[in-house]
């Protein structure tokens, strides 16, 4: 199939053709649609980031977050360490990444996409020195230190819930009272390892969420989308979303999450039964355990159907679905009820900070900080998404999966939004998501991809250089 390299044929041609070919403005309005949809939503998510750092002093109103919102973060310009390293590669992956991610073997493909994350994560993280991968998981509300306390997690279960109230005595570090405990179960075993230093966790938090890049771009090929998947290759190999993956365990449950979704769509597209049963238990274990790292992936669901869907096949449903209900129920037979815990967080929640926080800022805030973590463009390729959807019956297979995927993503971000429960923080509590909204990126010109990922990187460079983020 010819796909978009000159950004002039193959399936960009046919899926902007008007419905008939009368000449009239309503058959071309596809067309002109899809023509500017980039330029409306690179438009939007820049005007959201602007406004978002203008709006808070210009009213003299306090969003109750760090000195630089929409984004926990501080104003420090500064040069370090990997200021040399991420620039070169952020040159050497402007003017070869895009072309390379067409010619290279798939499987040399992969290898790449994974290494060069890797790489850039790095780069990124050590504009700090070694100190930008290790010191923030050992920050007094991050999971380690609770971590290396923990003798008896089985004790640790039973009394998991009576601890989250920020008014019960011995109350949980922020982290750990926000999430299930599938995420302390993760830093307990690497103390176990002799891994519970803060570089050494924060190395291998780095190498698994690197992976969630590849777990994409597998399940886009599974589904007859590898060209799409090359496109979108790049952008999910790098971008600003790396400065908060390095160094967050919530790129490690966005990694958690991709694969469990990718595990749906081989169960969904399996060619025999015990294939079927087999991908479909892992993917449920996998998205089961996501439900056990954070409250707030259940959403993923959403993804989940689209994956399905795309698929065209529901068994997989209900036994993935009890996969995932048999996690969450051996949680609950050492002593953590998840069912019983949520409502216990809600109420933390609401007695901490977010009650401080105006919905009215956040409720488009988060939006602007989610722009800044997955780069401006992500507001082109979802708006692109959206335009292409419009004539979905003229669209190839490849891109109707491309489009179901983003949007799909973008709903999980307004069910989030909408729900309260994500008010700041969201360029690192959204990560999961973000991959899936950057497969968006696969529908755009190749000149708008060239450019686009050269604005990404060098956005990316511009904040981690500006800011301290603390995630």
């Amino acid at each position: 199939m010819q796909d978009e390299r000159d950004g002039h044929g193959g399936a960009a041609a046919a899926s902007v053709a008007p419905a008939a070919s009368d000449g009239s403005d309503d058959s071309r309005r596809p067309r002109r649609l899809v023509a500017v949809a980039p330029w409306i939503g690179l438009g939007v998510a820049l005007a959201l980031i602007a406004l978002a750092m203008i709006v808070p002093p210009l009213l003299g109103q306090s969003v109750h977050i760090r000195s630089f919102p929409p984004l926990h973060a501080e104003w420090m310009p500064r040069l370090g360490p990997g200021t040399l390293p991420a620039v070169l590669l952020a040159i050497a992956a402007a003017t070869w990444g895009v072309p390379l991610a067409r010619r290279l073997r798939w499987g040399a493909l992969l290898g790449v996409v994974y290494a060069t994350a890797v790489a850039w994560m790095v780069a990124l993280a050590t504009v700090d020195g070694w100190d930008g991968i290790g010191q923030i998981l050992e920050h007094r509300y991050e999971y380690l230190g609770t971590a290396r306390e923990v003798t008896d997690f089985g004790a640790t279960l039973r009394d998991y819930v009576a601890h989250i109230p920020l008014d019960s005595v011995d109350n949980w570090p922020v982290h750990i009272a926000g999430h299930p405990p599938g995420a302390l179960l993760v830093f307990v075993v690497l103390v176990r390892l002799g891994l519970g230093g803060g570089l050494a966790a924060g190395f291998v938090v780095l190498l698994v969420g690197a992976t969630a890049a590849l777990a994409v771009l597998t399940l886009l090929r599974r589904f007859g989308a590898e060209d799409a998947a090359r496109r979108a290759a790049p952008f999910l190999a790098m971008g600003p979303a790396a400065i908060w993956f390095a160094v967050s365990a919530d790129g490690m449950f966005a990694a958690v999450a991709a694969w469990g979704l990718c595990a749906l769509g081989f169960a969904a597209t399996a060619g025999r039964l015990g294939a079927m049963v087999a991908w479909s238990v892992l993917a449920g274990l996998l998205l089961g355990y996501c439900v056990m790292m954070s409250y707030g992936l259940p959403i993923l669901g959403i993804l989940a159907l689209a994956v399905l869907a795309l698929g065209r096949d529901w068994r997989p449903l209900p036994i993935a679905a009890l996969a995932a209900l048999a996690v969450v129920l051996a949680f609950a037979a050492f002593g953590f009820l998840w069912w019983e815990a949520f409502p216990v967080l809600v109420e933390r929640y609401w007695d901490g900070v977010a009650s401080r926080r105006q919905f009215t800022y956040w409720v488009w805030g988060n939006l602007a900080a989610l722009s800044i973590s997955a780069g401006p463009l992500v507001g082109a390729a979802v708006a692109t998404a959206g335009a292409r959807a419009i004539g979905w019956r003229s669209e190839a297979r490849p891109e109707r999966v491309v489009i179901v995927l983003a949007l799909a993503a973008a709903a999980t971000i307004v069910a989030a939004d909408l729900s309260q429960m994500s008010k700041a923080e969201v360029e690192r509590i959204w990560l999961p998501f973000v991959p899936w909204l950057l497969v968006g990126t696969a529908l755009l010109t190749e000149r708008w991809r060239r450019a686009g990922f050269a604005g990404q990187l060098g956005f990316a460079l511009v904040v981690q250089h500006l800011l301290v983020t603390s995630w």
